[in-house]
């Protein structure tokens, strides 16, 4: 009496062709699920980064990448800033290694553009005030 039965392979029915892609499937989801994880994210940080140092001019408040805050006195060439860091203290930075930009600068163009635009709507926001004081005036009889 034999407590062991021999197993013997089984014949592969009806799976011939399909085997293959049922094999790759979960390879193409990993590859995806870490494009969209790892890979995307990484790329629209440095796009970003990118348009933050080419966006840096005299004034912006920085940090470098060794942690070292300071002001932009001047914006040399394509690659490298000048950084004041301390009163008198300037030091020369490589563009790309600027950590981030604390506080920038408005433009002198748009200054004026945005002074002209709150003046106006101060104005406006005068005017529609005297209208309505004036209506309600008119509802209570004309009394103040």
């Amino acid at each position: 009496m034999s407590f062991i039965s021999p197993a013997y392979a089984q014949a592969a029915g009806g799976a011939g062709g399909g085997s293959g892609l049922e094999a790759m499937f979960p390879l193409v989801l990993i590859f995806v699920v870490f494009y969209f994880l790892l890979i995307r994210p990484q790329q629209k940080k440095a796009k970003e980064h990118k348009a933050m140092l080419e966006a840096v001019r005299r004034g912006d408040k920085v940090v470098t990448g060794g942690g070292i805050i300071g002001t932009v006195t001047k914006v040399n060439d394509d690659s490298e800033i000048t950084v004041e860091i301390a009163d008198g203290v300037k030091v020369r930075v490589q563009r790309g290694l600027l950590a981030a930009v604390m506080s920038k600068t408005e433009p002198v163009n748009d200054d004026k553009k945005s002074k002209k635009e709150d003046k106006s709507d101060d104005a406006d926001d005068d005017g529609k005030e005297k209208g309505a004081a004036s209506k309600l005036k008119g509802l209570l009889g004309g009394k103040s």
